[in-house]
Parts: structure tokens; C-alpha cells; sequence
């Protein structure tokens, strides 16, 4: 019994290995074309590791197609948004998983259908909305909305604050705190794990989004990262090699952040959305 467990727990990191390599190739694959000469990069058979690398992929990423003004763009998007989302979300989510108010769950229930509906389906009641009052070729569209905190968002916080005992507020309560003090002194703090995976979650959509801005941003001095990359295509469409490197280029902020906040990232995950 205990060799065919074993045998199992093998046959599953098989598997388990197999789809992580093959989640791999395409970065594989995208950073080996960023080093490689643009005759190289068409060649057959493939040549994973480039001979020679070079690093002019990068330098007209970031020189000629001007990269850092579509990541620091971004940033004016994502930062707001994702920070506005993570305390607009907390705040909806200790007060669906601990106060009490009429309507409560029949609200909490309206929110989770939103969840439902296509963002394409209110894409042009918002436009309109958003042209009227001129806000059109601007961040607002982009940051406002993210800020006001996503139903998924508000979804995750609930689901952290229910495990909170309810012995923990009680005893803040009888320690003369009201319920915004109670929030922020003694829950609050302890949400950095579901606060680490939403914020993961949320830079994540505001940076790699490109049809909102795409609809909304005409500017090319406002241009945001993505919007950058497909100018690079357009720009450098006989040059792969360009676009992989600015590809590369724009992944690595998230990588980043994923690294620093993989542990929280994990216990956020596990503590959230499991429980009722």
C-alpha cells in the first residue's frame, strides 16, 4: 500500500511538473527571441539558447519606442486604482461579513450577480456616461471604477472577515471602540494575506489591461504599457525580436511583485473563498 502511494505521489508531480513546463515554454520561448539577432529568429530548427545574444532588442524597446513613458503611464493607473479597490473592498467586506443592516444579504446577493454580467454588456453606457461629463482621453475612466472596488474584490474581504471570531469584535466593542475603530485597530490589520492576493489580482488587471485604455486613451503621450507594445508591433512588425523584449520588459514589474508577495499571495488564497 505504502509503494503504490508513493508510486501515485510520483505520478502526480509527473503531471503536476509537465503543466508547469509547458505554462513555461512560451516565456521560454519569448526570452530567447528577445536576445536574438533578427536573422536568427526565423531560424529552423529552433535554437532555444541565441548564439550570439544581444541586448539591441531592449535598447530600441525602451529608446525608440519610448517603454518607460508607457510604464510610468501605467503606474498613474494601476497604483490608484489597485490601492482605492483594496480599502473600498475592505470596507464593504467587513460590513457584509460583521455589521448589521437591512437588506444585507439581499445587496450582497445584487453585488454577486453583477459578477455575471459581461463588462462588455455596460461598455457603451459607460463610455457615454464618461463622455458626457469629459472624461474621455483621461485616467479617471481607467482608475475611478477599479477604486470604487469590484464585486469580486468585496466577494474575497467577506470571505476573510467571516473567519475573524466575532468574540475578537465583541471584545473591541465592550473596549469602547465603534465599529469604524473596531475596523481599522483590530481587523484591518489582519487581512494582509487576502489584502496581498487582491492587490496581486488587481495591479495585475490594470497593468496588463489594454482594451480599456484602448477605448478610452487616444493620447499617445498617455499611452499606457500596452498600448506601447502593440506600437511596437506596428512600428517593428518585421522585428519580432523587438516586440518579444518589450514583452519581457513588461512582465517583470509583475513577476516582481508576485516574488515579494508569493507568500502572502498562498495564505490569502487559502483563507479566502472556502469558507461561508
Amino acid at each position: 500500500m505504502t509503494n503504490q502511494k508513493n508510486l501515485m505521489r510520483w505520478l502526480a508531480y509527473a503531471v503536476l511538473g509537465l503543466v508547469a513546463l509547458s505554462m513555461l515554454l512560451p516565456f521560454a520561448f519569448m526570452l530567447s527571441t528577445s536576445l536574438k539577432l533578427p536573422a536568427d529568429v526565423h531560424q529552423i530548427p529552433l535554437r532555444w539558447i541565441p548564439q550570439p545574444p544581444t541586448l539591441d532588442n531592449y535598447r530600441k524597446a525602451v529608446t525608440q519606442v519610448d517603454l518607460l513613458r508607457g510604464t510610468v503611464n501605467t503606474l498613474w493607473i494601476a497604483i490608484p486604482s489597485t490601492v482605492g479597490g483594496l480599502l473600498t473592498a475592505s470596507f464593504a467586506g467587513f460590513a457584509f461579513a460583521k455589521m448589521k443592516f437591512p437588506g444585507k444579504d439581499a445587496i450582497f446577493a445584487a453585488l454577486l450577480a453583477t459578477m455575471m454580467l459581461p463588462g462588455i454588456v455596460t461598455l457603451i453606457p459607460q463610455f457615454v456616461m464618461f463622455a458626457k461629463i469629459g472624461w474621455v482621453d483621461t485616467y479617471y475612466p481607467l482608475v475611478v471604477p477599479g477604486a470604487m472596488g469590484a464585486a469580486f474584490a468585496i466577494f474575497m474581504m467577506r470571505q476573510f472577515f467571516i473567519t475573524i471570531p466575532d468574540e475578537l469584535i465583541e471584545a473591541a466593542t465592550l473596549d469602547g471602540c465603534n465599529p469604524f475603530q473596531t475596523f481599522t485597530k483590530v481587523v484591518f490589520p489582519l487581512a494582509g494575506p487576502a489584502l496581498a492576493t487582491l492587490a496581486i489580482f488587481g495591479f495585475k488587471g490594470a497593468w496588463n489591461d489594454y482594451f480599456g485604455p484602448l477605448i478610452y486613451i487616444s493620447s499617445p503621450e498617455k499611452f499606457n504599457i500596452q498600448q506601447m507594445i502593440a506600437a511596437t508591433q506596428n512600428a517593428y512588425g518585421g522585428e519580432p525580436a523587438v516586440l518579444m523584449a518589450a514583452a519581457t520588459l513588461a512582465m517583470l514589474p509583475l513577476l516582481i511583485l508576485f516574488f515579494c508577495a508569493q507568500r502572502y499571495f498562498v495564505e490569502g488564497v487559502a483563507s479566502t473563498g472556502m469558507k461561508n
